[in-house]
């Protein structure tokens, strides 16, 4: 690899614009010199392989299939708290997500059912409300990754996880917009 790098440096930065019957006989002797033997052993992990007495033993023997290599296995998830809730963890924006939802139906049906706006929701008690929601599914949304289990694992058919993460998106947006907007016109949205 050294070689091969050096001879492209080599090649590119020579005096005479690069590729000169010097360079390309330089190369010739640099990719193809052999200073040592190269040796390759094999050391198979178990039982030995058992030769056959009734097949003669060659030296360059096709016969022989080479093992096929061991099937690949999905690697393990971590557990940990740090992990799961890193930026690109499993955790956040599966939970924001979650609140969003629940929040964006709650706070259409206080505005329904009373006549308040988000900002009057939330002065009339609802950060209780919102920090009682926001434990208990932080808690319920954390207890599976907790045991290696993922929301991708367990979705079929059309409740994928998927289509959570992308209702999740849309109801932040709409959360927001609804914030937004009801702040703008200074009264509620329906």
């Amino acid at each position: 690899m050294a070689t091969a790098s050096f001879n492209m440096q080599s090649v590119f930065a020579a005096p005479s614009g690069g590729l000169s019957s010097c360079n390309i006989r330089n190369t010739k002797q640099l990719f193809f010199k052999r200073n040592a033997p190269v040796g390759v052993r094999c050391m198979a992990q178990g039982d030995p392989i058992k030769e056959n007495p009734s097949v003669p033993s060659t030296s360059t023997s096709q016969s022989q299939m080479p093992p096929s290599p061991p099937p690949v296995s999905k690697p393990k998830v971590s557990t940990k708290f740090g992990d799961l809730l890193a930026f690109s963890g499993p955790a956040p924006e599966r939970i924001n997500g979650r609140l969003a939802m629940v929040g964006f139906v709650a706070a259409i049906a206080v505005e329904l059912s009373k006549g308040e706006n988000v900002f009057a929701q939330i002065s009339d008690g609802g950060v209780g409300w919102f920090l009682g929601t926001t434990a208990l599914l932080t808690v319920a949304s954390m207890v599976p990754l907790f045991k290696g289990i993922r929301a991708e694992a367990k979705s079929k058919g059309l409740m994928t996880s998927d289509a959570e993460l992308w209702n999740g998106r849309f109801a932040m947006l709409g959360l927001v917009a609804l914030a937004f907007t009801e702040f703008v016109t200074g009264g509620t949205l329906v």
